[in-house]
């Protein structure tokens, strides 16, 4: 089965990154307000309690023969406290900080007085029946002994389900005593995600696939619990049911969520400085700046706006986006001064939610413009101001913290970049001060960057597509001091009072429709023919929002309020 020279090294060479060094954020974390369960370390999440480990040891690191520099290191958790068991290991690229996490379990005792369903009457762990070696390279010559990997697929008892995978750099197998399995109703369904090791090449006879894993459950409703530990396999394919699971949190107190005094705190000390470009001229302002210095309510079969009340209370609330209404500019030169928006007033309006079974929680920051500006296309080493293309009026865009609901530690920061985003790891933010990252909002557009620079839409090969500049100014927001929390579903009702305009699920701008073909023809008809056909291409999948003005619906109505971002 694994008759193939073993081309993988158990040391570390010289072609190979070192050995990743764990990372710390720049400034120590706090002691945050006293609370229940946040930030204690361990999550009830039913039968079982849970402990994160990010402290790790080696086992086994390899490289493909094309690339060297390319490795993967897989560790065992270390430090484990009394009672827990380890569900399986952790791997990562080296090359970049060590900065995972995997998580231990172990049982809990219910009260007397608790309701359990069948399954309680069985063991929430138990120790696999045997292992399955998933893959190896060694070939079984005397040279392969001590420098191959295994990996090793627990044996899960029947109603049981593995959690992950394991990994030794000897033949034999692992004692089974080593990880537990859960039992089946107490996990979920996890995907594969992030592909971070293949050697399906041509070069090797010996096809092998790494990947990251997340819940399939995501959201504000979704209970998977990530563990933090590793998929592979030789011959998976997409839409293949996976061999391990993740958990789920079958608490509904999710007792690891932070309490309104936590949520100031944690604000208090991560929140990022957000940079608007220096030639900005859509700024930011906060929403009762914009009701105040006149816009307009209108409804469908009507010419003349409503004014709005500072505070909202008289938009209509609730039910979603019929159309019926919408939101627009005053008129005559009012129209002019509030297009540019009033930065001293702006603020970030801040939504708190649980992320991943309540294990984690998302603090999601939205700023409000009252005016998209035009895009600006980018051909090469020419740059075209478009005159309409990707103006309309009112625009939400958000950023989101996620912090690690055993520690109280930033993990990530999600950047919201038009109709997608990315996450970034804590280790790759900028930051201004303490702990406080850095968002770049670009110009006119308002989509948010962890670097400055310019970034495009399109075709980054061609160096053709819609411009996305990004910089530090003298124009920002410290959302650490100027922000709003209007909603925490979680706190139960009443806690966080919830302004008016929050409930207006319909558009902060009218629709226009105009053909931008007539535009952009203008443009293709004066390129070179040999752009011309990569430009038509490109401009075929531009956003909606691209090809017509059309207000944004606000947060509430977005569909990352209740379930996870694009990732």
């Amino acid at each position: 089965m694994f008759m193939c020279k073993c081309f993988y090294r158990n040391q570390l060479n010289d072609l190979c990154p070192p050995e990743p060094e764990p990372f710390s954020l720049p400034a120590p974390i706090p002691k945050w307000p006293p609370g229940e369960g946040f930030a204690s370390g361990k999550i009830i999440i039913g039968e079982i309690e849970v402990s994160k480990i990010s402290k790790f040891e080696r086992i086994w690191t390899c490289s493909l023969p094309e690339d060297k520099k390319k490795c993967v290191t897989f560790y065992k958790p270390v430090g484990i406290p009394d009672g827990f068991r380890s569900m399986g290991h952790y791997c990562q690229l080296n090359g970049k900080p060590l900065h995972g996490y995997v998580l231990v379990v172990r049982e809990v005792e219910l009260p007397e007085t608790a309701v359990v369903g069948e399954h309680a009457k069985s063991a929430a762990l138990r120790e696999p029946l045997d292992y399955t070696l998933v893959w190896s390279p060694d070939d079984g010559t005397e040279e392969s002994y001590g420098s191959c990997g295994y990996f090793w697929l627990p044996d899960p008892p029947e109603g049981y389900r593995a959690m992950g995978f394991l990994v030794t750099n000897k033949p034999g197998k692992p004692e089974l005593d080593e990880v537990r399995c859960v039992r089946a109703d107490l996990t979920d369904t996890c995907e594969p995600h992030n592909l971070i090791f293949n050697s399906r090449t041509n070069s090797t006879s010996l096809p092998f696939q790494v990947w990251t894993m997340r819940p399939r459950h995501r959201g504000t409703r979704g209970t998977g619990v990530s563990v933090g530990t590793f998929f592979c396999s030789n011959h998976w394919s997409n839409g293949e049911d996976l061999q391990i699971g993740c958990l789920k949190n079958l608490n509904p107190k999710l007792c690891g969520m932070p309490n309104l005094d936590q949520i100031h705190s944690l604000i208090n000390h991560y929140g990022p400085t957000v940079f608007f470009h220096p030639d900005e001229v859509y700024l930011p302002s906060s929403v009762a700046w914009f009701f105040k210095n006149g816009a307009l309510l209108y409804k469908t079969g009507t010419d003349v706006g409503e004014a709005i009340d500072e505070s909202g209370s008289n938009l209509p609330g609730g039910g979603s986006n019929d159309r019926q209404f919408w939101i627009d500019l005053p008129s005559g030169d009012q129209r002019k001064n509030v297009i540019h928006g009033n930065l001293e007033s702006a603020k970030l309006y801040v939504h708190v939610k649980p992320a991943l079974g309540g294990t984690f929680t998302d603090i999601a920051m939205w700023v409000f413009c009252p005016f998209n500006g035009p895009a600006t296309l980018k051909v090469g080493p020419m740059d075209i101001t478009l005159s309409k293309i990707g103006q309309h009026v009112g625009d939400w865009e958000h950023f989101t913290l996620r912090i690690c609901n055993f520690t109280g530690e930033l993990c990530s920061i999600y950047f919201s970049q038009h109709s997608g985003g990315q996450w970034v790891d804590a280790y790759a933010l900028e930051y201004i001060r303490g702990n406080k990252a850095i968002i770049y909002s670009t110009k006119n557009g308002h989509a948010s960057f962890p670097h400055a620079g310019t970034y495009l839409q399109g075709s980054s090969k061609l160096g053709i597509g819609i411009r996305n500049d990004a910089d530090r100014s003298e124009f920002s927001v410290d959302s650490s001091i100027q922000y709003e929390v209007v909603a925490a579903e979680y706190l139960g009702e009443g806690v966080v009072t919830e302004p008016g305009w929050l409930q207006f699920m319909r558009e902060w701008g009218p629709k226009i429709v105009y053909n931008s073909r007539t535009e952009l023809d203008k443009i293709i008809n004066v390129l070179p023919a040999m752009l011309r056909y990569s430009l038509e291409s490109i401009f075929s999948k531009i956003p909606v929002e691209l090809s017509g003005e059309e207000g944004p619906t606000g947060p509430k109505e977005k569909n990352n309020w209740v379930g996870d971002e694009r990732w």
